[in-house]
């Protein structure tokens, strides 16, 4: 579901992230395949550094359909970027991709807290993020934070995920599927 960015897929993904649908919602956006291959390797080399966090999605057949990125990691902390090709949209990639990376990032990574940063305008991924039951609306809860980020007016809501939340859901979730599967043994 997930990998280590490289820049192998960086044509397909180019082609996905240029689409209408797609590219104003991208934070790192390039304005040609050469400028997004320059992209990626900031990229790469940025998480070398430890500033970021950054993640091909993969579709089950191991096609690339989008990126999963911690940016701006600083006190165990960080904002969120993704995005899906448009052929992806609706089809289900969203949720697990984000739970892979949680959990790599949670328990692997050692992060404590992931913003999400969704401009108010953009109705599609308020919705996907106001799904998750391990999402709170953060804009009066991390004030300081919320006004950082919309130091140009109130462009953008700010969502925060916990690591303690996170546990929790992934908690209750696990044994819900050990009670689901106990039920049809019976």
């Amino acid at each position: 579901m997930l990998k280590k960015r490289d820049l192998q897929e960086c044509h397909v993904l180019y082609d996905m992230m240029v689409h209408p649908d797609v590219f104003p919602f991208v934070r790192q956006k390039a304005s040609s395949y050469e400028e997004f291959l320059f992209l990626t390797k900031q990229t790469i080399e940025a998480e070398e550094r430890g500033e970021l966090i950054s993640r091909t999605i993969l579709d089950e057949w191991g096609n690339a359909i989008g990126t999963i990125t911690l940016f701006d990691v600083t006190e165990n902390a960080g904002f969120l970027g993704t995005w899906l090709g448009k052929p992806y949209h609706g089809q289900g990639y969203n949720k697990p991709a984000k739970d892979a990376f949680f959990h790599e990032v949670f328990y692997e990574l050692n992060i404590e807290t992931i913003f999400m940063r969704i401009r108010k305008l953009n109705v599609r991924s308020i919705k996907a993020a106001e799904k998750l039951p391990y999402v709170t609306l953060a804009n009066e809860t991390r004030k300081s934070v919320y006004d950082q980020i919309n130091t140009q007016g109130e462009v953008y809501n700010l969502y925060e995920i916990s690591k303690d939340l996170y546990t929790l859901y992934t908690l209750r979730e696990g044994g819900f599927h050990d009670t689901t599967h106990q039920l049809k043994e019976a």
